[in-house]
């Protein structure tokens, strides 16, 4: 393996990109036409354009994306997160043309993409899972529900991130909740498949890495809390999780190994579960590299990309399980181009002005630029913030200061609406939940943006509400370019 193609985009571009570079290998880089000038393709050897901003026209059209590694001569292609890395379709095509997947094989990827499948596996493999019914259900919903008895939850059997799903309290609630579930499955992943299961009220979302060698070698890195989400996805992650004791990190490590040679796994992968009173139970497998690897690579010294790369290179895995162990604490907070205060919708936009936070035990897993336009036709997540410190207590600590010293102008982020949620007495006891946000900050609003900011958004727009004249190749916002009668002090 010598040239890979990322077929990403964003931070995680960037993070690939860096990872290849530091072991030695080329990278190619993709992208659509609203990303010809982005970091990621900045960063890349090389690029090559993939067409229109829509996702399936650019970053979701594999046969683009293969077009453009044989015409780079790339050998090998990491998918990265989101978009097509849990298609297996597409890993299976990557591999028919003759290419390396960096990831799992497409056959586990299609098992673990199929929750029912997936539930069955682990049933077998004597993992344990929510009682609920076994397989699809296709009709008689309500003789189902009953059987497994209210609340219950409707899902969707393929896909995630909290689409096709529904929470019912009673059975006068399960035709609606049925139709609207079976709806937004068949728009977002053209299946409309459903399971039904036990809910469980407000449990901790617990997820377990692993990294497996094609020879089978497996070893977990601990777990990570990911309780805190809105719209059923994550928000704020940290390793280790408060509620875990070492004895039942070894327990869940243990379950997640087996469930990954259950189905043959190698490179890296994540197994999730819900956990409450002590009890934990199997809610999927993500067979990819995750949002959130970073705090694991944080709290355990290991490198998760290189890791990827190696292994798919042939290499057999080194780590021993009785060596792996976390040493301090790490957290990330995920930065969005969003509005918490109007439900978090995306806000898209210019990035007038960016100043990222820096100092030991602080990490930005970045993929924008100041001047960067943030549009609205892919996730608005821009940035990942991560600290590190001996302790949980310090560790908060550090982010909160971090995020202070974060600054985005232009579009509307949620870095203040971070600061608060770290600062609430509840998460700094550690008790979380998967309904954290909307218990504790259902009527949340911003406070006044910080003076500083306030005073570099007045001194760069030098009081005028549309750029100044500049010449071309200019900054149009730096002081500097105007023509006005403004000037700096001297």
């Amino acid at each position: 393996m010598r040239r890979v193609l990322v077929a990403n985009r964003g931070e995680i571009a960037c993070r690939v990109i860096r990872g290849c570079r530091e072991l030695g290998l080329a990278t190619v880089a993709v992208y659509s036409e609203p990303d010809a000038n982005a970091p990621h393709v900045r960063l890349a050897d090389e690029a090559v354009a993939l067409g229109p901003a829509t996702p399936a026209e650019s970053y979701l059209n594999a046969k683009k994306i293969i077009a453009a590694a044989r015409s780079s001569r790339a050998d090998a292609i990491h998918p990265g997160y989101g978009f097509l890395s849990e298609n297996g379709d597409f890993a299976a095509a990557v591999e028919e043309a003759g290419l390396i997947f960096i990831g799992p094989c497409a056959e586990t990827i299609r098992q673990m993409g199929d929750k029912a499948a997936a539930k069955t596996l682990m049933q077998a493999a004597d993992v344990p899972v929510i009682p609920g019914q076994d397989g699809i259900v296709e009709d008689n919903f309500a003789t189902v529900a009953e059987k497994i008895g209210f609340p219950l939850l409707v899902k969707a059997a393929a896909g995630g991130g909290g689409k096709g799903m529904r929470v019912v309290e009673d059975a006068d609630g399960l035709e609606a909740a049925v139709e609207a579930a079976r709806h937004e499955a068949e728009a977002a992943f053209g299946d409309g498949r459903l399971l039904l299961e036990r809910y469980i009220n407000r449990p901790r979302h617990i997820e377990v890495q692993i990294l497996a060698d094609n020879e089978g070698h497996t070893v977990h890195l601990g777990e990570r809390e990911c309780s805190v989400q809105r719209r059923h996805q994550k928000v704020i992650e940290e390793a280790p999780s408060p509620a875990i004791t070492p004895e039942l990190r070894e327990q869940m490590g243990a379950v997640a190994v087996a469930a990954a040679k259950a189905v043959g796994y190698h490179n890296a992968g994540t197994v999730e579960f819900l956990f409450k009173d002590g009890e934990f139970w199997f809610l999927e497998m993500n067979t990819r590299l995750q949002v959130e690897h970073g705090v694991t690579e944080l709290a355990y010294g290991v490198d998760l990309v290189k890791w990827q790369l190696r292994i798919a290179a042939g290499e057999p895995l080194t780590l021993r399980q009785e060596d792996i162990a976390p040493r301090g604490h790490a957290i990330e907070c995920r930065v969005y181009a969003e509005d918490p205060a109007r439900n978090f919708l995306p806000s898209p936009g210019r990035i007038r002005r960016l100043r990222e936070p820096a100092g030991p035990g602080i990490r930005v897993d970045s993929g924008i630029v100041e001047g960067q336009e943030i549009g609205s036709d892919y996730d608005p997540l821009i940035a990942k913030l991560l600290v590190h410190d001996a302790t949980r207590a310090d560790a908060l600590d550090r982010m909160v200061q971090a995020l202070r010293d974060y600054v985005i102008l232009g579009p509307t982020t949620n870095i203040a609406h971070l600061e608060a949620l770290l600062r609430h007495d509840a998460f700094r006891a550690g008790e979380l939940d998967t309904h954290f946000i909307e218990t504790h900050f259902a009527d949340w609003a911003p406070r006044a943006l910080p003076l500083e900011a306030l005073v570099t958004a007045g001194a760069t727009r030098s009081g005028s509400g549309r750029p100044p004249p500049t010449t071309a190749g200019r900054d149009p916002w730096s002081p500097w370019g105007g023509q006005s009668g403004w000037r700096q002090g001297v």
